[in-house]
């Protein structure tokens, strides 16, 4: 087996999984890379790739994926391309990854200035999740869960949206209740979105809501911005969007904004120019034969495919989240 971490976790938790690994294997061993989004790269996934050969992993061997979303990427790729694919399992320490990345069997790495443009659907033969290891993770971090948690309410569940906006004050506690029912119920959705369509051939794409732009914003910030705070504001264009469209009440729209605020995601961003994310929406891999497949509410928890939507449509809510 091999343990995959980053520079920040693997100092916190990697002594601890290699101690449980070892009463069943004979052999663990560690491959640790610098934290950040920098380092998600095809560079590391070579380094990844030494590590396994110099320690003689097989087909029968396992990747350990210890860690937030990065780590889950990163691995997941290493483990579906390692001599033509061997088994994983997801360990998520961040919020952001036990709702979100390690979910779902996408895998992948950053190519150049393209977010995730290399990858593969990889899925994990088990994601195990501890909470306590939110009681390590940064206020800043934790907020960027939450980007993913309302987006998840705002593509199909109006109730749980409520839910979270409504709880805030205990969730932001870390009340093992209401972090244990929240992260279960975005966890069903997004399985049961995944079961239907495992490759993103439809309804998949739901779950990109917020993503465009988040991803946009993302890029031409250098990754100065967390994701989940990028997913936050790409939510905010969405939902500005889709009340110019008609389809969200002004009530609906600020009450968007309100639950990303009291979770400490931007609703803004500035030094960004709005011409400049609109072409950097157009090298997203969502795109479809020239179209950008936008994810639209039409009204909170009912979000469709769109692919009408226009690039002056587009640019007015850019401006509406930049200063």
């Amino acid at each position: 087996m091999c343990i995959v971490s980053d520079s920040t976790v693997a100092p916190l938790y990697a002594d601890q999984v290699k101690a449980e690994l070892l009463k069943v294997t004979d052999h663990v061993c560690q491959f640790t890379f610098p934290a950040g989004e920098a380092y998600k790269n095809l560079d590391t996934v070579q380094d990844l790739f030494q590590c396994l050969i110099e320690n003689g992993l097989d087909r029968k061997s396992l990747v350990v994926a210890l860690g937030g979303g990065v780590t889950g990427d990163l691995s997941g790729f290493g483990a579906a391309a390692y001599l033509r694919g061997i088994d994983f399992i997801q360990i998520p320490t961040t919020l952001l990854a036990q709702v979100d990345s390690s979910v779902g069997g996408k895998t992948g790495v950053d190519f150049r200035q393209f977010k995730n443009m290399v990858g593969a659907f990889h899925q994990p033969r088990l994601v195990y999740m501890n909470m306590a290891t939110l009681q390590s993770l940064p206020k800043r971090e934790f907020g960027c869960g939450m980007g993913e948690i309302l987006k998840t309410g705002l593509i199909c569940d109006e109730e749980f949206f409520r839910f979270v906006c409504k709880n805030q004050s205990e969730i932001s506690k870390l009340d093992l209740s209401m972090l244990s029912r929240m992260i279960r119920r975005c966890c069903e959705i997004k399985a049961g979105v995944v079961e239907r369509d495992p490759k993103e051939q439809g309804e998949r794409a739901l779950l990109n809501l917020g993503h465009t732009v988040g991803h946009a914003v993302e890029k031409m910030k250098n990754f100065q911005l967390l994701h989940g705070q990028c997913v936050g504001v790409g939510l905010i264009a969405a939902a500005y969007l889709s009340m110019q469209r008609g389809l969200l009440t002004e009530e609906e729209y600020e009450e968007i904004r309100k639950g990303c605020h009291s979770y400490n995601l931007p609703l803004s961003v500035d030094s960004l120019n709005a011409g400049d994310v609109l072409a950097a929406t157009k090298k997203d891999k969502k795109m479809e034969a020239g179209h950008i497949k936008f994810i639209l509410m039409d009204g909170i928890g009912k979000s469709f495919i769109d692919k009408t939507v226009t690039d002056e449509e587009l640019l007015q809510a850019i401006r509406e989240i930049l200063v």
